[in-house]
């Protein structure tokens, strides 16, 4: 990291191109999830440059996101979605960047939605070759299919097991839902990597390009394993390897003064803007 640089600045055009992919990403795990149930009770529709996603019950794709960067939605366009969220007897879950139009935060508030908590978005330039950090006795290395059960085992067990540090989630899922959810974001266009230690997988993480954005999509290291690393190694791999791939920007959602959003910012990360998350009960 370079203490001289200039931090990030983050207008309303980068806002809106990275709630542009957050959607492209919600809107795809939910389709997969629509794919491996086989049925016909979720939904995807776009909304004010957003889109309004239900991937399954208790999911986490769930919600509202990418709203307003594209002009405030009608009345109509609210109503629609809120009759399908309470057609699966779900509340409405809107991830509203502090960039968007204000209008739309008045908007909500009038509806009836209540501000219940908040998320961070930070960003980091791609530029040159950034360093691959590798601790020792650590490996990282992009995960096969063949392995995709042990990948899939070692991050739910990291995300069923969150650091205490920082703003608590106003979210918490079965690990069977949580299980799902990811095994469905898996089929979303992401590239998987594991971390060993010698020789066993400790941890794992993933990603996801797009318009020149690299989505930093998740990372989770098993409990046993942590403070050896684990996580810088993971991060460091796919910033190589998505500025090697010519994406200019990488960005990464946390909670609030967490553990997360400590590591990336010791890494170079700035905050770009706050997500307001705002619900609606049906």
């Amino acid at each position: 990291m370079n203490a001289d640089r200039s931090p990030l600045f983050c207008d309303a055009a980068l806002a809106e191109r990275i709630e542009r992919v957050e959607a492209q990403l919600i809107a795809k795990a939910s389709e997969a999830t629509h794919r491996r149930r086989a049925d016909t009770v979720g939904f995807v529709i776009p909304i004010a440059g957003g889109v309004a996603s239900f991937a399954e019950e208790g999911s986490p794709s769930n919600k509202v996101a990418g709203l307003g960067l594209d002009g405030v939605p009608s009345a109509a366009a609210l109503d629609e979605i809120e009759r399908a969220f309470a057609a699966c007897g779900t509340p409405v879950q809107v991830e509203l960047a502090h960039l968007a139009d204000p209008a739309i935060g008045a908007l909500l508030t009038e509806r009836g939605y209540r501000l219940i908590s908040f998320e961070n978005v930070l960003g980091l330039a791609l530029s040159g070759e950034p360093e691959r950090v590798t601790p020792p006795g650590i490996e990282v290395r992009p995960s096969g299919d063949d392995e995709f059960e042990a990948w899939l085992d070692v991050v739910v067990d990291g995300f069923a097991h969150p650091e205490e540090q920082g703003v608590p989630s106003h979210e918490e899922f079965p690990r069977e839902v949580l299980a799902n959810a990811v095994r469905d974001f898996a089929t979303a266009g992401v590239m998987r990597y594991v971390a060993l230690y010698d020789g066993i997988i400790v941890g794992g993480a993933s990603y996801r390009m797009a318009e020149g954005v690299a989505q930093l999509t998740g990372a989770a290291t098993a409990p046993a394993h942590r403070r050896r690393g684990v996580q810088t190694a993971l991060l460091s791999a796919r910033l190589a390897d998505a500025a090697a791939a010519d994406c200019d920007i990488a960005v990464v959602t946390t909670q609030p003064g967490s553990k997360s959003q400590q590591n990336v910012q010791r890494r170079g990360f700035d905050l770009l803007y706050t997500r307001a998350i705002l619900v609606k009960n049906p």
